[in-house]
């Protein structure tokens, strides 16, 4: 547990989500900066850990790669503590441990290492201060994967509705359960968020309801839509409720960054 000077009434901890799905372009970045700059908005302490070697988290908030001496890499390696990694970010109250490419061997690296689904539940104990952080996995099951899971309290699975979402996501569901088996008896599924919704594609509304069937209240109402302005936020460095706050994907963000805050206070109620 990390400890953190909470005012919210939610914990006297911070609480630490990995938001993993091992499918890539499912929205797992975007909804990573979004949900933690929409936490931060309401006066909380968020961390940002890139954990992904494509550094997209760190580029989506305009963070420069000259900026990134101190990665991630260095953290679950035991080069650096995770504190002389976090650099601030535009965002008040919002701050990023920045990815670098290393990090694309790291799972070689870590083979025949001791602990090494660990290493990154020991660095985050030594980290004070935050009451969320939000660890962006890679797009596989791969030990840096599972070293998010580990160092985890819940996971938050993006989704995007399309018609393979269902098969890799029942993979992904079988991992956390090694995980908690195996390391880590009190991660919790937290919820499952939908993603790129096209409300003019019959598809979007089966895989929808498939979810909600199977999973039930562990799928979050907010949907994020489909949405140009979400798309374009990136390549400004930005997240899209800096970029355009009006837009149909931020009022989404703010949304499900309100819900996953009332689940919050409902576990401590």
């Amino acid at each position: 547990m990390v400890e953190t000077n909470d005012s919210h009434g939610l914990r006297g901890v911070s609480r630490i989500f990995a938001i993993a799905n091992q499918k890539g372009g499912v929205g797992k970045t975007t909804t990573a900066i979004n949900l933690a700059t929409a936490m931060a908005a309401t006066q909380r302490k968020v961390l940002i850990i890139d954990l992904d070697p494509q550094g997209n988290a760190s580029t989506g908030l305009g963070i420069d790669r000259r900026k990134r001496d101190i990665s991630s890499y260095q953290v679950v390696m035991e080069e650096a503590d995770l504190a002389e990694a976090v650099v601030p970010t535009a965002i008040p109250n919002l701050s990023l441990v920045p990815s670098s490419v290393d990090l694309s061997g790291a799972d070689i690296e870590l083979v025949e290492a001791k602990r090494r689904e660990h290493r990154l539940a020991g660095a985050l104990k030594k980290l004070r201060g935050y009451d969320f952080v939000l660890i962006d996995c890679p797009p596989s099951l791969s030990l840096l994967t599972v070293n998010a899971l580990v160092a985890a309290q819940a996971v938050l699975v993006p989704l995007q509705c399309e018609f393979f979402a269902l098969e890799g996501l029942s993979q992904l569901v079988k991992t956390i359960e090694r995980v908690k088996n195996a390391f880590n008896p009190g991660l919790q599924l937290h919820g499952i968020v939908l993603t790129m919704f096209d409300k003019r594609n019959n598809l979007s509304d089966m895989v929808a309801s498939d979810v909600r069937d199977f999973f039930g209240d562990k799928v979050y109402k907010t949907v994020i839509p489909r949405n140009v302005r979400v798309s374009e936020a990136p390549s400004h460095g930005k997240p899209v409720l800096l970029y355009d706050v009006r837009c149909a994907g931020s009022e989404a963000y703010i949304h499900l960054a309100s819900e996953v805050l009332k689940r919050e206070r409902e576990l401590v109620a």
